[in-house]
């Protein structure tokens, strides 16, 4: 397989992992029983099922027959899941899971369980169990993030800013006026010595 083609494959599930994360930021459960998973590289996967089945029973204490019972399917369907896999992924594995309003909506009991598997773009390094309102999608997000960061700085003799450039987007971290007056224009003595003031003054202003 040539460069080109990795690239490009490598593009379109970048794109895929940020259209579900996306997806996924917006979604909310009516109590804590939205699940997340990392499990991170090297990661023995009968430890997380083991753990995730603890949970199960942890879930009977939840006082809502609706939201507990949502919490134990939810764990369950993510055992469920992880009970395919031989080993763990090479780069790790994240795992969503929990009850949401259908399409369209629909009242509170109407809840489908969905399941969400996502390959993570590098290695993951960190295990994180979660059982919330909403799923802890930031680990994911950050790894997205462009590692060829670039600073800048634009700069003259009136203004100054500096910030970040990540990928293609530009990120103003501060800007800053340089106190210095503009251009004089009279002619004659005077302006020989305004013009050789605002030179010492943007001769500090650049080097300060």
């Amino acid at each position: 397989m040539g460069k080109i083609d990795v690239e490009k494959q490598d593009s379109v599930k970048m794109y895929k992992i940020r259209k579900t994360l996306d997806e996924l930021t917006d979604k909310s459960g009516h109590g804590t029983e939205l699940i997340t998973v990392y499990i991170p590289k090297g990661k023995q996967l009968h430890e997380i099922i083991n753990t995730l089945r603890e949970e199960q029973g942890t879930a009977d204490n939840i006082k809502s027959d609706l939201t507990r019972g949502h919490v134990v399917d939810s764990l369950g369907k993510v055992i469920q899941r992880l009970k395919l896999y031989k080993k763990t992924p090479e780069r790790g594995l994240v795992i969503f899971c929990g009850a949401l309003p259908p399409e369209g909506g629909g009242p509170m009991g109407s809840e489908v369980i969905k399941i969400y598997e996502l390959d993570p773009p590098k290695d993951l390094k960190q295990y994180l169990y979660r059982c919330d309102d909403h799923f802890h999608v930031d680990i994911l997000k950050n790894m997205l993030k462009d590692d060829n960061l670039i600073g800048f700085i634009a700069i003259d003799a009136k203004d100054c800013g500096w910030g970040l450039l990540h990928g293609d987007k530009i990120e103003v971290l501060a800007q800053t006026g340089s106190g210095v007056a503009g251009k004089h224009r009279q002619g004659g003595q005077s302006a020989k010595r305004f013009q050789k003031l605002r030179e010492m003054e943007l001769t500090y202003y650049y080097n300060r």
